[in-house]
């Protein structure tokens, strides 16, 4: 895997990956940025966020499981004094589905935040992790 970062002006700097996707990031104005992309770390949280996501449909697409919607909210607080890591994280699923069981739900948040989201793994190396979840029955 390999990326490339190139910088605009400013804090302004866009990101090429090694797939070809652009991603541009953004300083906030007191450290110089126009405020135009996310910044870095909101970057980071994303990826965790999408990455285990991802693993959690999959998972229960896997098992069978009529899943229609998977949505993942992430709070996190960071360190006062640099480097300004993530110290907790809070990742609450809201999964939608037709007779979705708890125990597929919570087995496969488990088997993402354990097993196969690298991202959070990685991130719980410094940040205290936590995993909610509800289910929402599809209409």
């Amino acid at each position: 895997m390999e990326c490339t970062i190139k910088w605009l002006d400013g804090v302004t700097f866009v990101a090429e990956t090694g797939s070809g996707h652009l991603v541009t990031m953004d300083g906030a104005p007191d450290a110089g940025g126009r405020n135009l992309a996310p910044r870095p770390m909101e970057m980071m949280l994303a990826g965790a966020g999408g990455c285990s996501a991802f693993d959690v449909v999959l998972i229960l697409r896997r098992g069978r499981h009529d899943v229609r919607d998977c949505e993942v909210r992430l709070v996190a607080e960071r360190a006062d004094s640099d480097p300004k890591v993530f110290t907790r994280i809070g990742f609450h699923y809201r999964i939608t589905g037709h007779k979705l069981k708890p125990e597929a739900v919570e087995r496969a948040i488990h088997l993402s935040a354990d097993k196969y989201c690298s991202a959070s793994v990685m991130l719980g190396k410094t940040a205290s992790i936590e995993h909610t979840w509800e289910i929402v029955e599809a209409d």
